[in-house]
């Protein structure tokens, strides 16, 4: 079945993926930082909207906030138009962190990639971003 050998390959891109952000300062949870990067792809979400995209309740998705704040990752501001909303922004150490990561992760991914031959790199590309667009469709019908 492609579905299990999909997930069966794609279990060592997650293990490089994921190992990198086990050196992250400061160590973060997976939806900590699954948090940072929805801030990130969306600055001035507000809670209800996070919490939405986490799947977890606003007094959860509240109390993430507080340690990510705490930590210097994430600013909260009530907003201009309405006293009441509060938006959410990453700070420039949350920024900086994130980056960081990245280029960790792209240096990761690049070694091993180093022992793939360059047709089955473009293979992997392809596929990859096929997947990705899929996610996108499923995603954009389960919104509709």
């Amino acid at each position: 079945m492609l579905a299990r050998q999909v997930s069966e390959a794609a279990e060592a891109l997650i293990v490089t993926w994921t190992a990198v952000a086990q050196d992250a300062v400061p160590r973060l949870s997976a939806l900590q930082l699954e948090a940072l990067l929805i801030v990130r792809r969306s600055p001035g979400i507000n809670l209800t909207g996070l919490a939405e995209r986490i799947s977890a309740t606003p007094p959860a998705a509240s109390r993430l906030c507080d340690r990510l704040e705490a930590a210097g990752l994430l600013d909260r501001r009530r907003t201009s138009a309405n006293r009441r909303a509060i938006e959410l922004r990453l700070t420039a150490h949350g920024l900086r962190m994130l980056d960081t990561l990245s280029e960790r992760r792209i240096d990761a991914i690049g070694r091993v990639l180093g022992e793939v031959p360059a047709d089955q790199g473009e293979a992997l590309l392809a596929g990859l971003r096929a997947f990705a667009e899929a996610v996108e469709t499923a995603n954009a019908a389960s919104e509709a």
